[in-house]
């Protein structure tokens, strides 16, 4: 499911939904709120497929956590839906890569096929520079690093 943002960062662009973490809170907790707030859909688990960092301007944001969760298929969300966000819709993964897609974020297009790609999982750092992407970084995430992201939010705990 996508977000057609309505404000800005990425204004009028599709991207994924999702949000800030809150104190206290773990990317996991984080990624099932917020897909509840902003689409009704109540998941069970989420599996942590990466970061995404961006350096704009000199200044580093980030990171932010990249999940991907299977279709809760009981329940049921109606598309396109308005949402205090911008507009809910679902899109096929072949539109959301396709080179011409000028509708999605710049971003997207380059770190969104690795999520699936489960032999590894991914650092992605996005460079601009007056809002222009200039470069694009991929690392593998090392395994000590990954077990401690995948696991936040578990219920070891």
């Amino acid at each position: 499911m996508m977000l057609n943002r309505e404000k800005k960062p990425n204004q009028g662009l599709w991207n994924g939904v999702g949000g800030k973490i809150e104190e206290g809170e773990t990317p996991l907790e984080n990624v099932i709120r917020e897909v509840y707030e902003e689409t009704g859909l109540k998941l069970s688990d989420a599996a942590f497929r990466g970061m995404v960092n961006w350096k704009s301007d000199g200044a580093l944001y980030g990171p932010m956590y990249v999940y991907l969760a299977d279709y809760p298929a009981a329940q049921i969300v109606t598309t396109p839906k308005k949402v205090r966000e911008g507009i809910l819709d679902w899109k096929p993964i072949s539109w959301i890569m396709a080179p011409e897609n000028r509708g999605v974020t710049a971003d997207i297009s380059k770190y969104f096929r690795y999520l699936f790609d489960e032999s590894a999982t991914f650092e992605h750092l996005f460079i601009y520079i007056n809002g222009k992407l200039i470069d694009y970084v991929r690392k593998t995430i090392p395994e000590a690093e990954l077990e401690k992201c995948s696991s936040y939010g578990s219920k070891q705990d």
